[in-house]
């Protein structure tokens, strides 16, 4: 990215982030920050279910409490690295396939925190309700819409393909934007749809579709799907800054993990889901610590179908978990 550019981005992120800041009104200010390398952070994230401890964080008074101010800045998925990279933000959203991949790649990236890990229902093969695919093995031949070719996505139906004595060769992806991908397949654009909620409960609702399959079980039970990361250089540069936003985050994934009914008041703040829709969605888990085991299970598999061009070891990614209290689980629960 040229300077010109980088400069007009740089702009149009912040004035977007300053309006997003503006939202809370008639909030206490800020107190004086106490150390931090650096008071006001710009991080990128999705409008969607998994960065909702962010904004959680916001309204609980957790950044604040910590002299930071926080200001959230609409991102998408392609975007993410590229963005903490040019330094235009401070930290940003970003899924670990893509974020592995780039380390792969000689991306100098770490990874600051935990953010959102699969649970059942929260990715799902589907199809028609009148569709005369009734199991996996009847894909064969068939075209699967994904909202990325080599995500997390491929890797999920691939793991179900393979279970089922098949091979991504069998089958044709075809990538659309996931909001679309529903109405594509009831259009007869594509046999079926890997889709992620709030579209699962839309799409059952809506059109009438059914599971054909959980793509987060068996062996991608569990997988962690994103969290927050910044650049190596941001994260030797910022250790406060980075602690502070540690133990905010920290926080309101605890209050998220034991507590649903938070994440259905935040979720209709700053996405499009509504009140009603909050409370039906199947949700994630919200881990409050990251754990490397978790990690390499899932660098390992994207090793395992060439996600991958080496084995990396994740704990060389993590950066340093100088944030979250001793004793707690990475469920958020206390450990014992």
């Amino acid at each position: 990215m040229n300077r010109i550019s980088r400069r007009r981005l740089a702009l149009v992120l912040s004035a977007a982030a300053l309006v997003l800041a503006g939202c809370g009104g008639g909030e206490a200010p800020i107190p004086p920050p106490t150390g931090l390398e650096k008071s006001t952070i710009l991080v990128g994230a999705q409008p969607t279910s998994y960065p909702v401890a962010l904004y959680i964080a916001q309204a609980e008074g957790f950044f604040r409490e910590e002299g930071l101010t926080v200001q959230p800045v609409s991102i998408t998925g392609a975007d993410a690295l590229s963005h903490v990279e040019s330094g235009v933000l401070d930290l940003t959203q970003a899924n670990y396939v893509s974020t592995f991949r780039a380390v792969t790649r000689g991306r100098e990236v770490k990874v600051v925190a935990d953010m959102y890990q699969a649970a059942p229902g929260t990715f799902a093969l589907m199809v028609p309700q009148d569709s005369p695919i009734r199991t996996v093995a009847n894909l064969k031949g068939r075209t699967i819409l994904v909202n990325d070719l080599r995500n997390i996505a491929t890797l999920g139906v691939t793991a179900q393909l393979r279970a089922a004595g098949l091979s991504e060769a069998d089958v044709t992806f075809a990538e659309m934007p996931s909001p679309d991908i529903g109405e594509a397949v009831n259009a007869g654009q594509a046999d079926a749809g890997l889709v992620v909620e709030p579209h699962i409960t839309a799409n059952k609702g809506a059109l009438g579709f059914r599971v054909l399959a959980d793509t987060m079980t068996g062996r991608t039970a569990d997988l962690p799907i994103a969290g927050w990361v910044a650049t190596d250089d941001w994260v030797l540069r910022h250790p406060k800054t980075m602690a502070a936003f540690q133990r905010a985050i920290s926080k309101a994934q605890r209050l998220a993990s034991g507590d649903r009914k938070v994440i259905e008041a935040t979720l209709p703040t700053y996405t499009v889901i509504d009140a009603k829709m909050a409370a039906e969605i199947a949700l994630g888990a919200y881990p409050s610590r990251l754990d490397p085991a978790r990690l390499q299970k899932l660098a390992d598999l994207m090793l395992e179908y060439k996600y991958l061009r080496r084995p990396i070891d994740v704990t060389s990614i993590i950066a340093p978990d100088a944030g979250v209290p001793s004793g707690t689980g990475p469920d958020g629960l206390a450990d014992g």
